[in-house]
């Protein structure tokens, strides 16, 4: 039983594995975890090895044979409410401010703004009619 740490696939074929509750270094570890490093190990790699990210220690297989892994993927859903609103055009496009619109007369318009000039300049402000949906830009 040897407590070398082994760097490379060369010393992983030629020598022996230490067991992975071994004392390395500052860690006593369990099969979670490098005993050199203390890195959360990944799973077997194509060579059938699990060989530590951080430090790229190797260890032989066979200390997780009896570990079982469960894995959970959560997707997010989007809300029906989020998606209703987005298509119910009687919502307003941004905030709305008191602005009278030049088609229609409406004195409510909602606004957006964007930095489309270089830095030193102001923002270009659009403005929508909540009535009529006019568009118009502004730039402050």
């Amino acid at each position: 039983m040897s407590k070398n740490i082994y760097n490379s696939h060369k010393d992983f074929q030629r020598l022996s594995f230490i067991p992975i509750m071994a004392e390395v270094g500052p860690f006593t570890s369990t099969t979670a975890f490098c005993a050199r490093c203390g890195s959360i190990l990944p799973l077997l790699n194509d060579f059938g090895l699990v060989k530590c990210y951080a430090c790229k220690s190797i260890y032989e297989p066979e200390n997780f044979n009896k570990v079982k892994f469960n894995y959970t993927i959560n997707f997010n859903t989007v809300s029906v409410i989020a998606n209703e609103n987005i298509l119910n055009l009687d919502n307003p496009e941004g905030p709305v401010v008191e602005r009278k619109c030049p088609k229609c007369g409406c004195e409510r318009m909602s606004y957006a703004t964007l930095q489309l000039r270089s830095a030193d300049e102001g923002q270009t402000v659009f403005y929508t009619c909540v009535s009529c949906k006019y568009k118009e830009t502004e730039n402050s």
